[in-house]
């Protein structure tokens, strides 16, 4: 985790898969299913596409010392095929910043692909991003391992 200006932070969680990068990144773009497997996401819907990009809305709840959260999203997704990358930006919202990326890439051997997540963001005003920090952190990780199980769920039916 990286401090940043102005209550930003900085967050990035890696895992190493055996598992092949076009499972990873069917999972990542399964945009309307991403609620069905990711942790404390209420609901995840794909509004439009052009071309590559796409744009998406999504809510997500926490409960965080004994207060709920709630927080709705409307991000534009940029998929960067050759790359194996999809980056995001929120569009409107509730943070003042909520961006990232998702990053693919395997090894030479071409045995291991690593599943990357990177994100900046900025509470709404009224949320110490300090209290937070630590839930942020296992979050990611969180999500990862989600894509994970659910990419493993896939390739064991394929």
């Amino acid at each position: 985790m990286e401090r940043l200006p102005q209550g930003c932070r900085r967050l990035a969680v890696q895992l190493r898969l055996n598992l092949a990068p076009d499972c990873i990144w069917a999972v990542l773009t399964d945009y309307n299913s991403l609620s069905q497997f990711i942790p404390n996401l209420l609901y995840s819907r794909q509004l439009w596409r052009r071309g590559s990009v796409v744009g998406l809305e999504q809510e997500g709840a926490q409960q965080f010392i004994g207060l709920s959260f709630r927080a709705k999203v409307e991000l534009e997704l940029t998929e960067h095929l050759e790359e194996r990358r999809l980056s995001f930006v929120m569009r409107k919202g509730d943070f003042r910043r909520f961006e990232g990326l998702w990053q693919l890439q395997v090894d030479r051997a071409g045995v291991t692909t690593s599943l990357l997540y990177e994100l900046t963001v900025q509470g709404c005003l009224g949320m110490p991003i300090g209290l937070i920090e630590q839930r942020l952190r296992d979050d990611l990780a969180a999500n990862l391992r989600a894509v994970e199980r659910e990419a493993r769920r896939r390739a064991a039916l394929a």
